[in-house]
């Protein structure tokens, strides 16, 4: 297992984080699994014995409930390992139950760490953007919890390029703790994190944790082309996490997926996973299963490395177009970029 620095903070975690929205199966959560006590410690003794030393969850994962088990899990480990969690979405039906305002962030952090049975935080994620609270009160809230040892790092998720620039420029302006690290969707069935959010994190030093990384199960190799959608799938429970703008490219990089995967006599899933965790700003990739054997099986790819060749593959199935300006800066501009911008527009500059 490698071990990266997340972001320029001192902190440094796991390439591959167990996540554990599975936990618990309350509510629409059901739909992405139901793991219990007993599951959910066996996964992480999985886990720990692979060598992750980070764990997320949310506040909002099955109503408190993926919290509750996980601390329930975790208790008498070793204080090395790592927990995240995030808030910002409703937990209740006060007017007061959601957003990022000062009130609610610091309920919700006091709340989880209840749950968590825990005396601090590791990493605080904004789950999502708030456009109605001003950004130096959740700043100033963040920074309040991280004095008084209630997290030790803060983090946003979900946010726009714009957001996070917003973000940085308000905790350096205000001299608060600025946030090291942010959550997204990344896979190769949606690149558009290559836009703003990558280029931003090479630029501004922020660790990159990544959700989703196989698209909700729909780059296991199991949804192909012609062929009925597996059972006990996600897309069958009707969850609607991420959206699927054009399934005939979403097929031709299955088909990738597999190929490679039988070239090297790994699954598909481990293919795919192992392209984003060597993908340039990424620091760890948000891993979880419903089954113990499909959690097996993603922990394997902490082992794999894809060749040049392979990458590039990849990288042409599922590469995003370019659009405005970045197409106008591959053409015109591609004597002065820096990294941060070759990220996107290198293998256009390189194939023009």
């Amino acid at each position: 297992m490698q071990y990266r620095q997340l972001g320029r903070s001192g902190l440094r975690v796991s390439v591959f984080t167990l996540g554990t929205m599975t936990f618990g199966g309350k509510g629409a959560f059901a739909k992405t699994g139901s793991t219990d006590l007993t599951g959910a410690k066996r996964q992480i003794d999985m886990c720990i014995s692979a060598g992750i030393n980070m764990f997320d969850t949310a506040d909002v994962y099955s109503s408190g409930v993926s919290e509750e088990i996980l601390g329930e899990a975790l208790k008498s480990r070793s204080q090395e390992i790592l927990v995240g969690t995030k808030a910002r979405f409703r937990m209740g039906a006060g007017q007061n139950d959601a957003g990022s305002s000062r009130y609610h962030i610091v309920s919700a952090c006091e709340a989880s760490l209840r749950r968590l049975g825990r005396d601090h935080i590791d990493l605080y994620y904004l789950h999502e953007w708030d456009g109605q609270t001003p950004l130096d009160e959740t700043l100033e809230a963040l920074d309040t919890l991280t004095r008084a040892g209630k997290i030790r790092y803060a983090g946003v998720s979900n946010f726009s390029g714009w957001h996070i620039m917003k973000a940085l420029g308000t905790a350096e302006r205000n001299r608060l703790i600025a946030p090291v690290s942010q959550q997204i969707y990344y896979s190769l069935q949606a690149r558009e994190a290559e836009y703003e959010l990558l280029p931003l994190a090479l630029d501004q030093g922020l660790g990159v944790q990544v959700w989703s990384p196989m698209a909700g199960g729909l780059l296991s190799g199991k949804h192909r082309r012609g062929k009925p959608e597996p059972e006990g799938t996600r897309q069958l429970a009707q969850w609607n996490e991420p959206p699927v703008h054009d399934i005939e490219k979403l097929y031709d990089v299955v088909e990738v997926l597999v190929a490679i995967g039988a070239e090297r006599g790994v699954s598909a899933a481990q293919v795919a996973l192992a392209w984003v965790a060597h993908r340039p700003a990424i620091t760890s990739v948000v891993i979880g299963a419903r089954t113990d054997a499909q959690l097996a099986d993603n922990l394997k790819a902490a082992e794999l490395a894809l060749s040049t060749e392979e990458m590039a593959r990849l990288d042409a199935a599922s590469a995003p177009p370019l659009l405005y300006p970045y197409w106008h800066q591959a053409s015109t501009a591609s004597d002065r970029l820096s990294a941060a911008d070759l990220l996107l527009l290198g293998p256009s500059i390189k194939t023009a």
